[in-house]
């Protein structure tokens, strides 16, 4: 039975992921993340499909391989976090509850920044290295 629950909830978070290329306020890199777990777990055949994916592929393989996370999707998840976080502590009203949401954002926001290697873009070339004169 597990193993459908991991299948689903890693269709659901490529579902997610797939929303979130076209809308800026949905990080796709953590729902390709959990979709990628999940289906480690439950399907090897839609795991090694995502990993292998020409476009979804991508934010696994650099997570994973220690490259890290392009700029835009560091940006975004900050972007995202920090407003979800302060309107969920607006609307708690318990002190120690407002505290813990407060420093699970600093040790999130950290552990983007600081930990998270920024991935490096390759500039384009616009002329070969080989050109014929």
């Amino acid at each position: 039975m597990w193993r459908w629950v991991y299948i689903v909830v890693g269709h659901l978070a490529v579902g997610l992921g797939v929303v979130g290329i076209f809308l800026p306020l949905l990080p796709t890199t953590p729902f390709l993340l959990l979709a990628a777990g999940c289906y480690a777990k439950g399907s090897d055949k839609f795991h090694q499909w995502l990993i292998n994916h020409p476009q979804l592929g991508n934010y696994i393989r650099y997570y994973l391989s220690g490259e890290g996370m392009p700029a835009k999707a560091k940006a975004y998840t900050l972007l995202l976090l920090w407003p979800c976080m302060l309107f969920s502590c607006w609307l708690v009203n318990n002190w120690l509850l407002k505290g813990l949401l407060l420093i699970i954002a600093c040790c999130v926001s950290y552990y983007i920044v600081v930990k998270v290697p920024t991935l490096k873009v390759k500039p384009y070339s616009t002329v070969s290295s080989q050109q014929a004169d």
